[in-house]
């Protein structure tokens, strides 16, 4: 089990010290702030933590949780409370997914450095290790936690309470042979590559022993040819080549011999499929490979809801966190709730409620530094914007001077567009989305219909949208007949806007609203960054069709664009192709829940936003959807929600005629993780639920049925049976449960991803009566896409369980049965 990481714990200075430990002050607030003792573990993969030097110690964070590291100057928590603690002497452990960060401050600035190298140094070291690199590593982790007394070997007592830990029940009397066998010292104990040889055994994978020997001649290898024909056969790679084949035994075969005969081992077979190569998600789609250059209303683009919460919407913290985050995983559209705040200083919080507030400029400075972290294509600031005259202003110099270049502040080549610019044209640039001036001269007074939930963004479209009207009594000495229409041109620069809000200013009662008006006046320096998305109350489609461009946006609640679908879905798609809209949740959903997105993309609304700080099947979807081209933030839209004479009724759809079958044989799971790790006696009865989501007629659910006592390799060996009329919508969902029949089922993993990601070879011909229990298929040939897939499941939070797997093998065939075509 030696491996780099290994060699690096024993010669690193920086690595020594910290297994030596060093007292820390962890900080949790400006009145918690107490000192541990911190130490890094032998293995090289845990910190653990105590009151002092020779205390009780606890696992205080795994290496393979941490993200990254951060200095005391980039923390939120350490700057508010530098008047405290060094900022040098600080720095900040940051978790994947939405754990909480943990900052710290050692004793010297040579301490903090320490730690913050060697930590980073840890983290470059598991993020860089390859599959059988993470498996001596899972390994190793399993054999520290067996050896209880720490001395480097596991007696069989031990053994019995790792296979408990590990979620596994076997008969004692063969967990004692395998034991045995292990054991070639015959110490009766295991020590290193014992107990390497004693997981093989417990791990052997006879389902796919059996697929091994089934193209193998002498059942112990598998030559060019013949490692060619299971990759043509069953795989599906019909184009499939020797030097392909070559290519992958050089990239999985773990012996030197093998790979200079050209042959594929039992093991190099089994890395092969635990591999990228046979991952269902179809490695083309990781990159970025969609065409990034068309407009941007072509595109659904990750969204999200009120960024600046990490909590509940009521009393929630603020945080640039949610800004750093929300970047991070790709989002590409931030929302900003800007309001005045004390000494001139705009703040940024949800209005009206007792979320804590932070400054506009923070998180403008936040999404210059991480805006282009993860994706290189445009990022949007919805931008509500709450504030007096003065701190608008004041809004204006923060985003000019700390976005400086990366901000838009005019056309593409400063020529007026037919369309919105590209992705690839607006690379590295930050868009504001906002109200833009418009001056009405002889406009008859129209009073806006409130919507039964008006919400804070759609008070102020409401509001600024009326901030030029003129009030009801001076429009009765108006001529009703005639409408005169002034409007600032939204492509004008700066200086334009200013000019002509100087000499509206001039009759300062003219920039006045009625009492029952809110008051608020936009900037007109504001207002000219505001290119490309200006934002627009939406009426109906045919208002929006008669009076609005293609370069403004109008925003839905949940609650009004799902009734818009019902009601009107083709409408929707159609304002779609050639518009922007975006989506926000209720405002009921105090507790930051989400709604399900996949209603909102059938209808090609581009900004669905998102409660990000949320787990949930929710942003699974959300996440799965994005995870394809890149995870840049954008994905283009298919073809019919491209196009503004489509006739695509996500309600109604017509049977196309690329509907598909899908069937998925659920083989079998490996090292499912426990749910409750507190009770050590307890193992799991897994069960996959395989889900769809798209439109509505798509939606569905199959599960298999659970495994009695076995999270560490539970076989179900069944067939499930999904039947798909927009597969170009569809979302795939694969989630292994715990079941309990008491109570509600617990969740143990998933994987989701877009039904078009899937990795599924070419078609090929499947015989009649191929598959006779799947209960879905008419006797005749059918056109099939096969192959054997290992779905390599993910936590809540989004993070990889691995080496947490289930194997299935994948069937898709064209069209629908004869009688539901």
């Amino acid at each position: 089990m030696a491996s780099l990481l290994q060699d690096r714990l024993t010669t690193d200075q920086d690595l020594l010290l910290m297994q030596e430990g060093m007292l820390m002050r962890k900080v949790r607030s400006k009145s918690w702030k107490k000192l541990r003792y911190f130490r890094l573990q032998n293995d090289g993969m845990t910190v653990w933590h105590a009151r002092q030097a020779r205390g009780s110690a606890k696992p205080s964070f795994s290496i393979s949780d941490v993200d990254t590291i951060r200095n005391g100057h980039d923390s939120e928590l350490l700057r508010s409370l530098a008047e405290d603690l060094p900022l040098e002497q600080g720095f900040t452990v940051v978790f994947h997914g939405r754990a909480s960060n943990l900052d710290l401050v050692a004793n010297s600035v040579e301490e903090a450095q320490i730690w913050m190298r060697g930590l980073q140094l840890l983290v470059d070291l598991v993020t860089s290790m390859d599959h059988q690199e993470r498996l001596d590593q899972w390994l190793s982790d399993w054999f520290q936690r067996g050896d209880k007394n720490q001395d480097g070997k596991m007696t069989f007592q031990e053994v019995q309470r790792l296979l408990h830990l590990m979620n596994v029940e076997m008969d004692q009397e063969y967990a004692f042979s395998l034991f045995q066998e292990a054991d070639t010292s015959q110490s009766g104990s295991l020590e290193g590559e014992e107990f390497v040889q004693f997981y093989k055994a417990l791990t052997k994978r006879v389902e796919v022993q059996e697929l091994f020997e089934s193209f193998s001649a002498d059942g112990q290898k598998l030559t060019l040819l013949e490692f060619l024909d299971f990759l043509r056969e069953e795989q599906k790679e019909r184009d499939c080549t020797s030097d392909l084949a070559l290519e992958l035994i050089d990239r999985y075969e773990p012996s030197d011999s093998g790979k200079l005969r050209h042959v594929l081992s039992m093991d190099g077979f089994l890395s092969y499929l635990c591999s990228k190569d046979g991952d269902i998600f179809n490695p083309a789609c990781l990159p970025i490979y969609q065409d990034m250059t068309q407009p941007l209303n072509h595109y659904f683009i990750c969204s999200s809801h009120n960024t600046y919460l990490v909590g509940d919407q009521l009393c929630g913290q603020s945080s640039v966190e949610g800004y750093i985050r929300a970047l991070k995983r790709g989002c590409r559209c931030v929302e900003v709730d800007v309001w005045d705040g004390p000494n001139g200083e705009p703040v940024v919080y949800h209005g009206h409620t007792l979320t804590s507030r932070i400054l506009f400029k923070d998180v403008v400075t936040t999404v210059a530094q991480y805006a282009f972290q993860t994706s290189d294509y445009p990022v949007v600031l919805s931008l509500e914007t709450h504030c007096s005259w003065e701190q608008q202003q004041t809004m204006v110099r923060h985003l000019t001077e700390i976005l400086g270049e990366q901000l838009l502040s005019t056309t593409m080549d400063g020529v007026l567009p037919s369309q919105l610019p590209s992705p690839e044209e607006l690379r590295r640039k930050i868009l504001v989305k906002g109200k833009k001036l418009t001056f009405e001269e002889d406009l008859e007074y129209e009073e806006e219909e409130p919507e039964p939930e008006l919400e804070g963004e759609q008070e102020s479209e409401l509001a600024l949208e009326s901030q030029f009207e003129p009030e009801p009594q001076e429009q009765n000495l108006q001529s009703k007949d005639k409408k005169k229409v002034v409007t600032c041109p939204l492509f004008c620069p700066s200086v334009c806007c200013q000019i002509t809000a100087q000499a509206t200013i001039s009759k300062p009662e003219s920039l006045l609203l009625s009492q029952q008006k809110s008051k608020l006046i936009l900037c007109p320096a504001l207002s000219s960054l505001v290119i490309y998305l200006k934002s627009v109350s939406f009426r109906s489609f045919t208002h929006s069709k008669e009076h609005y461009h293609f370069y403004e946006i109008s925003s839905f609640s949940e609650t009004k664009a799902k009734r818009l679908i019902k009601e009107a879905g083709n409408e929707f798609v159609q304002h779609n192709a050639w518009q922007l809209s975006r989506v926000y949740p209720s405002g009921l959903r105090t507790d930051s829940s989400n709604y399900n997105p996949q209603e909102l993309w059938n209808a090609g609304c581009q900004m669905v936003a998102m409660n990000m700080q949320t787990a949930g099947l929710e942003m699974d979807i959300c996440d799965g959807h994005f995870r394809q081209n890149g995870g840049c933030g954008y994905v283009l839209k298919p073809d019919f929600l491209r196009d503004t004479q489509s006739s695509f009724d996500p309600e109604r759809p017509i049977s196309p005629f690329k509907a598909q079958t899908l069937l998925i044989q659920v083989i079998s799971g490996q090292q499912l993780p426990k749910v409750d790790k507190t009770k050590e006696g307890s193992i799991v009865d897994p069960l996959v639920r395989v889900q769809i989501f798209g439109v509505r007629l798509d939606a569905a659910r199959q599960e298999t049925n659970y495994v009695d006592n076995n999270g560490f390799n539970p076989y179900w060996g069944q067939t499930l049976c999904f039947r798909v009329l927009v597969p170009e919508l569809a979302m795939l969902r694969f989630v292994v449960m715990d079941y309990d029949w008491k109570s509600r089922n617990d969740f143990i993993g998933q994987y989701t991803l877009p039904w078009t990601c899937m990795q599924q070879g070419e078609p090929a011909p499947v015989t009649p009566g191929q598959y006779p229990n799947s209960g879905c298929l008419p006797n005749a040939v059918l056109l099939a896409l096969p192959g054997y897939r290992h779905i390599h499941l993910l936590s809540k939070d989004g993070i990889s369980l691995r080496p947490a797997s289930i194997f299935v093998y994948i069937c898709i065939r064209e069209g629908l049965e004869e009688d539901e075509s």
